[in-house]
């Protein structure tokens, strides 16, 4: 296995703080960790521990200590903080969440408001253990809405909580594994390019699958990458040894939804000829591209979705995703077609839950795998976690405008524009671009500004990594080579989330100067007789 791209980001930012000179700012563009935060719904959060820490406080307040909030009339006394608090920041955005979930969900007030003061003092062990009830319901239909679901879909996902989407990663594919879906050798498919963990870690000896690669490879008229699928690539789907595909929808790093020509080829395959495909789609952009469509919402029998709150409210730090798979799924109905010999062996393994193991759903193992089974009953997302996230979906519920998406999309596209002035190429302006990171090829900017015979002197005696060591000891900028997620060998990924947008500009620019090094380089050598 080579280096992951992060290990290797490390070793770039190491160096680039090592040359970087006193005047000189780090510049580190390997990383999607947003430089922007959704202010509202954290105020909202620290305007309802207020009241939370003042209802157990009320029940028991013994200097330090206090006790546990009570259910009863709490909701009145919810509304009595919020008239002599109508000043303090969040408290409205508290307030229309509240009314929210009493008007559209006929939430019974008490038990609504007991939830969230509960959930955000963590005095109690989450309890349903996969998700809390109302909770669910809000963060559900903040998906419905962004993956692309029609309005009225009703009940589409059961959700399972958990530590952002590495940790539903680390789950899932613990429980594939544990009940049999996936064997060691057996055949999964990638789209790539694609987020590195989803190719390293079905390399690791507890499950070495083998993987076989769908490679984003269409270009268009100009020959440039538009990081789609060829009919061919997705052709390879149709044979029903590959058990599962993994995808990142929209894509990383090339930041591009999967078109609509493609999904219903995927589509056509997958019911014809591969219906018990296991799909996993990782979703994490949706809310960055323009009327995004999940595969969930077309192929809803066969997708299990992971989603993360990180990039879209700036949250890379609360650890705050879901697990989503519909009531009728593939991934149970293997289960249910397990031999005998292994479907005793699970029965063993889950008697410790229920009197009929056999009985109990993927999502549920999931739940259970995730604390080594034993600990099932310490499971699941920890309450304030959960409460933060009910927050930001009923945040992006109540904004009928969608400012604050418009706000995070225009972000994302001024600094694409600004990267690529600097770089001195034109923007890609892709269909279904989400603009969260770009991923350009240097072989394609080296023969769009000095022609394919530099391009080849590059190539012979460098690799791209070269150029990005150089860079980081020049300039002080880390930018990941697209490589490492199986991309092109000679592209480069940027991320557009986490530097100010000025600094777009300056990446550009340097990155075209140390490529100009290179330049004088061969223009020497080809002097010299």
């Amino acid at each position: 296995m080579e280096i992951s791209p992060f290990e290797f980001k490390n070793k770039l930012i190491s160096l680039a703080e090592g040359h970087k000179k006193a005047t000189r700012t780090l510049l580190n563009a390997g990383r999607g960790n947003p430089n922007w935060v959704a202010a509202t719904p954290r105020e909202a959060f620290f305007a309802l521990g207020q009241f939370a820490v003042q209802e157990s406080r009320r029940t028991w307040n013994e200097r330090d200590l206090a006790g546990h909030p009570e259910r009863e009339g709490v909701a009145l006394r919810f509304g009595a903080f919020i008239r002599d608090n109508q000043t303090v920041p969040g408290v409205q955005l508290l307030k229309d969440v509240v009314d929210y979930g009493i008007r559209h969900y006929r939430f019974e007030p008490d038990e609504w408001v007991y939830e969230l003061v509960d959930g955000i003092m963590g005095d109690n062990y989450p309890q349903p253990d996969r998700m809390l009830v109302r909770i669910e319901q809000l963060v559900h239909d903040f998906l419905i809405r962004e993956l692309g679901f029609p309005p009225g879909a009703g009940h589409v996902f059961d959700l399972f909580a958990v530590e952002g989407a590495t940790a539903a990663m680390s789950y899932l594919f613990d429980s594939l594994a544990a009940n049999y879906l996936l064997l060691p050798g057996d055949r999964v498919a990638m789209m790539v390019p694609i987020f590195a963990p989803y190719i390293e870690i079905p390399d690791l000896k507890r499950y070495d699958f083998e993987i076989v690669e769908l490679k984003a490879t269409a270009v268009d008229q100009k020959g440039k990458h538009i990081w789609q699928y060829p009919d061919a690539e997705i052709a390879k789907l149709a044979d029903p040894s590959i058990k599962a595909l993994f995808l990142v929808n929209p894509s990383n790093p090339p930041s591009v939804a999967i078109e609509p020509q493609s999904v219903k080829r995927l589509k056509q395959i997958v019911t014809e000829q591969n219906p018990n495909l296991m799909l996993i789609s990782d979703d994490v952009y949706a809310t960055f591209v323009d009327q995004f469509r999940s595969m969930a919402v077309d192929l809803p029998f066969n997708t299990l979705v992971i989603y993360s709150f990180s990039k879209y409210f700036g949250v890379t730090g609360w650890r705050l995703g879901v697990v989503a798979l519909p009531p009728d799924n593939v991934f149970d109905h293997l289960l249910r077609q397990l031999p005998s010999d292994r479907a005793a062996i699970l029965r063993e393994r889950y008697s410790s839950l229920s009197s009929a193991p056999a009985e109990i759903r993927f999502i549920d193992r999931m739940v259970a795998d995730s604390r080594q089974v034993a600990l099932n009953h310490t499971a699941g997302l920890s309450t304030p976690q959960q409460v933060q996230m009910s927050l930001f979906a009923a945040f992006a519920l109540l904004d009928r405008e969608n400012t604050y998406k418009r706000q995070t999309k225009e972000i994302c596209h001024r600094r694409i524009k600004l990267l690529y002035e600097g770089l001195g190429l034109p923007q890609p302006n892709l269909p279904y671009d989400a603009d969260y990171y770009t991923q350009f090829d240097l072989e394609e900017w080296a023969n769009f500004h000095y022609g394919k015979e530099f391009t080849a002197y590059l190539q012979k005696n460098y690799t791209v990594e070269d150029i990005l060591f150089r860079l980081a000891e020049n300039s002080a900028i880390v930018l990941l080579n697209g490589g490492g997620f199986h991309g092109p060998a000679w592209s480069v990924r940027v991320s557009l989330a986490n530097l100010d947008d000025a600094a777009y500009a300056k990446i550009g620019q340097e990155l075209r100067s140390v490529l100009a090094e290179y330049v004088e380089e061969w223009r020497s050598s080809a002097a010299r007789p």
